[in-house]
């Protein structure tokens, strides 16, 4: 006799469309067994992204300080926009990735960086400095979506060991985009001939006004391609499938409210020594990029803009090789010795470029570039890896991304000592105690390590 019972088949859960496959294991401390390569380098060339956004804006503080007759501290503002962006949106990006997924805030920040983009269009007719800083705080918010997820992300993409030198792959393509962004400007927003200075000086009245109208119009012709280029990256993130990169072995790993964690990392002293290290690494670097342009008009007279932005050209491949060189030497000693080692030589190189008056200062400011290399993706891992409760590690990265609020505020300081020194040269010392807050640091590190 025939059994009709009916009985209830198991459901089978949907599954997402997924082009590109995760093929890599997911363990339970959120890290995976071996690193997935497709979604790594995915990953990675976010990267040159916010590279490009961060050098524009080396490129756009020397033709605004012109058109709008600004003063060193007043141009350096720019940065304050861009990195007081990052500042305001680190923890929300932080909160959004505890409730969702890395993937979900790195589609955010590529969808806010285009709306940041698209700002550029009026604020390039309206014509006024305020609205140009918006436009770029605009971009910062999506930025700071990109690497409050990315950095930590990169960190979780592969075994536990390789931590730090997988962050310093991913920062290696760093360089790349902000050539690209330094390139676009020195072609699409620079104009040949004599400087923009030397241009605007017999302009008076309303021809001065329009001319500088016309110049402000070049400033969007880069973020077409940039927004190009982000729409082709949202498509990529959709169609790949990423990991959760979440701790399971703890049932409430992501329960942790922000009160608790932000108690949490106040009591951690390593954790507060790397952001405080952080904070004046990343201002050293963008008041180092901010005014390397600025730096060589002033020493060399005759020079203009598009000539001058060569050097940053010059700096970021510097920066490229100097992190190519400082990942083979991680292979042969430790993370911190080798952040030593260049903080060494970029605070030596700092003290040349301040008292050395001739452009040969300028090379030395490519030196530093270079020598800038492993200093983010060192001091960033090494500062998360302080945190061994890891249901705080997304908060904790974010609050380190915050750190990046140094970029708008070392500047300005390096500004203001230019404008009351009347020298461009001896305003770098304010990058020379920066890089010797790292030395200290990193010789702090190997002390614990050894």
């Amino acid at each position: 006799m025939l059994d009709h019972t009916t009985t209830q088949a198991t459901p089978v859960p949907k599954k997402s469309f997924h082009l590109f496959k995760l093929k890599a294991k997911q363990l339970d401390d959120g890290y995976l067994d071996r690193i997935p390569w497709f979604q790594f380098i995915l990953l990675s060339l976010l990267f040159p992204m916010w590279a490009a956004a961060a050098s524009l804006n080396d490129i756009l503080i020397t033709q605004f300080k012109t058109i709008f007759t600004l003063s060193n501290f007043a141009s350096a503002f720019v940065q304050s926009a861009f990195y007081g962006g990052y500042f305001l949106i680190a923890i929300p990006a932080s909160l959004v990735i505890k409730k969702t997924s890395y993937k979900l805030a790195i589609l955010i920040g590529l969808l806010l960086y285009t709306v940041g983009c698209t700002l550029f269009f009026p604020a390039s007719h309206m014509a006024t400095y305020s609205i140009f800083l918006a436009a770029i705080f605009a971009i910062a918010v999506g930025l700071s979506f990109l690497e409050t997820s990315a950095n930590t992300y990169s960190s979780l993409l592969g075994p536990k060991e390789t931590t730090t030198l997988r962050l310093n792959i991913s920062q290696t393509f760093y360089p790349i985009g902000a050539i690209a962004g330094i390139v676009l400007g020195k072609y699409l927003i620079f104009g040949e001939g004599a400087s923009l200075e030397e241009q605007m000086k017999g302009l008076t009245g309303i021809e001065r006004v329009q001319f500088g109208e016309q110049m402000l119009q070049k400033t969007l012709l880069p973020y077409k391609f940039i927004i190009i280029v982000l729409i082709a990256m949202m498509i990529l993130f959709i169609l790949t499938e990423f990991p959760a990169s979440k701790p399971k072995d703890e049932p409430n790993t992501e329960s942790a409210k922000i009160s608790e964690t932000l108690a949490y990392l106040a009591k951690n002293k390593e954790f507060l020594k790397g952001i405080g290290t952080e904070f004046m690494y990343i201002g050293m670097q963008t008041a180092v990029w901010s005014f390397t342009i600025r730096l060589a008009m002033s020493l060399h007279g005759s020079i203009n803009e598009r000539s001058a932005s060569t050097f940053m050209i010059y700096s970021y491949i510097a920066f490229f090789l100097g992190k190519i060189i400082a990942n083979f030497l991680m292979n042969k000693m430790s993370p911190s010795k080798v952040l030593y080692i260049y903080g060494i030589l970029g605070s030596l190189s700092l003290a040349y470029i301040m008292l050395v008056h001739n452009m040969s200062a300028v090379y030395f400011t490519i030196l530093v570039s270079g020598l800038f290399g492993p200093c983010w993706a060192t001091i960033y891992s090494q500062t998360l890896d302080t945190v061994t409760d890891k249901r705080h590690t997304a908060t904790a990265g974010a609050i380190i991304v915050m750190s990046i609020i140094g970029g708008a505020i070392i500047p300005l300081i390096q500004g203001l000592v230019a404008d009351w020194t009347g020298s461009m040269s001896y305003s770098f010392v304010v990058s020379l105690i920066c890089f010797v807050v790292v030395v200290i640091y990193s010789k702090d590190r190997m002390k614990k390590q050894a």
